[in-house]
């Protein structure tokens, strides 16, 4: 193992010159990753590193991260040289490995909340109990007739936070590891936390959205990324528990059949521009036609809604200004947040393609994900091919790409960008109520740009409007 005092820990460098991230990327240093257990090192590219996570050593539960002193100073005497140095100062005393320094300390509690700061100092059998602790709260909840309302609100509210959080933890601090050994590491905390899901689901209803009391208790909770994770999470629940018992009615499906013609077609003709307009139907925009969710869909779902924006790192901010925009951080996370879950843990496979697919948008230039770049090259190898339907429900027809959209990643764009825009925590815009919000949405993402679904948004209105669904 190298002797700890020639190296120099990252996160203490990192810390107090930002500057230093480009640097160590520019020549690729090799970072000295030591186990704080075992005590073993082994040596892995930063550019691999920060590929995987682009805060990787910050709050690992295992892994502490350095760079030789050698390395240090070669990159210290370069950037000394450029406009803007600020002094970088390094002790005999390096932090102890559980500590913080206290800036990134205070993004980190900002974005999600004191909590993950326990969390990640967990071991894992200690989260694993945790879990399994919020499980058995749930299901005694399951079994009270009648329930307490604010009972079951307080619950899920912080069963969810705990959920994501202790997944945060567990895929961050596997990014080190291969494939093989993060999937077996996170195995224990990816069958808990399905198994509290299920649990959750059973809890939910679609009164959720528009309860007051589970809106407070969101709103106290520590965290601006944990308040949108729990409310996007919950709300899209409610929003698919809302849309089963719609569909479940033929009566309601003949009716959006009905008035398709006149109300809907004009949306999907430029999607599927090979296609007679005479003959885009609705089960042509729904593969196999509108249908209920069922049990297993709803809990892989469900997974996927909770860790979609895993990827998410502190500084990320869900609500940026123009003049503080920037799209390759932001794109980032879906594909931090796609490969963690789809090469790191076993979770379903649906659950991986929501990470992935939830800023599609139809294509439009605007959004981004890996599905696109999967097409264009499904294209080029198969230039006759053709994308026949918008919305499929399986799995398959988005690995063929005969499909152009993944049904629980357009019902996660409607819920996203709903709570992203009447967020009360948006810093460079005024949040927008609901009906502000509604009128947004349908002129910049259905009419201008065709970004959502049209047929699931006005189910949504509906929703949010607390129209009866059955």
């Amino acid at each position: 193992m190298p002797g700890i005092n020639s190296n120099v820990l990252l996160r203490n460098v990192i810390a107090q010159n930002k500057g230093f991230i480009e640097a160590c990327a520019s020549e690729d240093v090799s970072v000295i990753c030591i186990n704080r257990e075992t005590k073993k090192s082994k040596y892995i590219s930063f550019k691999v590193l920060f590929s995987n996570n682009s805060k990787f050593w910050s709050l690992s539960e295992t892994w502490d991260y350095y760079i030789s002193n050698d390395d240090f100073q070669k990159l210290k005497n370069k950037m000394e040289k450029t406009a803007g140095w600020v002094p970088i100062i390094v002790t005999g005393d390096q932090a102890a490995p559980d500590e913080l320094p206290a800036a990134e300390a205070n993004v980190v509690e900002q974005s999600f909340g004191k909590e993950y700061v326990n969390f990640a100092s967990m071991k894992e059998p200690e989260r694993v109990m945790h879990l399994n602790e919020d499980k058995r709260r749930l299901d005694s909840l399951i079994a009270q007739k009648p329930r307490q309302k604010d009972l079951v609100a307080e619950a899920l509210v912080s069963t969810t936070r705990d959920a994501f959080l202790h997944n945060h933890v567990a895929v961050m601090d596997a990014m080190s590891l291969s494939d093989e050994e993060a999937k077996k590491k996170t195995q224990s905390i990816v069958d808990s936390t399905y198994e509290l899901v299920k649990s959750s689901t059973k809890l939910i209803s679609e009164s959720v959205f528009n309860d007051e009391l589970m809106n407070t208790l969101v709103a106290k909770s520590n965290g601006t990324i944990i308040q949108h994770m729990t409310r996007v999470h919950l709300n899209g629940l409610a929003f698919l528990y809302y849309y089963n018992k719609l569909v479940s009615s033929s009566s309601e499906i003949n009716k959006l059949r009905v008035s398709f013609d006149t109300k809907f077609r004009h949306f999907y003709e430029p999607l599927l521009p090979h296609i007679h307009p005479d003959q885009i139907t609705l089960e042509k925009v729904f593969l196999g036609g509108m249908r209920a969710i069922t049990e297993t869909d709803f809990n892989n779902w469900a997974v996927g809604f909770l860790i979609h924006d895993i990827g998410k790192a502190s500084a990320i901010e869900y609500h940026e200004g123009e003049a503080a925009y920037n799209r390759d951080v932001v794109v980032e996370h879906v594909k931090v947040g796609y490969n963690s879950v789809m090469n790191k843990t076993n979770y379903p496979r649906d659950a991986g393609l929501i990470t992935g697919y939830h800023h599609e948008y139809y294509g439009d230039s605007a959004g981004y994900g890996y599905f696109r770049s999967y097409l264009e090259q499904y294209k080029k190898n198969n230039p006759q091919a053709r994308q026949n339907f918008c919305i499929t429900y399986e799995l398959e027809p988005m690995v063929d790409c005969g499909a152009l959209a993944f049904f629980p990643a357009k019902i996660l764009e409607i819920i996203d960008v709903f709570d992203s825009v009447t967020d009360p925590n948006r810093k460079y815009r005024k949040a927008l109520t609901t009906e502000e919000a509604l009128a947004m949405m349908e002129e910049e993402f259905i009419i201008k740009h065709p970004k959502l679904d049209i047929i699931l948004f006005d189910i949504f209105k509906r929703f949010v409007r607390k129209e009866p669904s059955a």
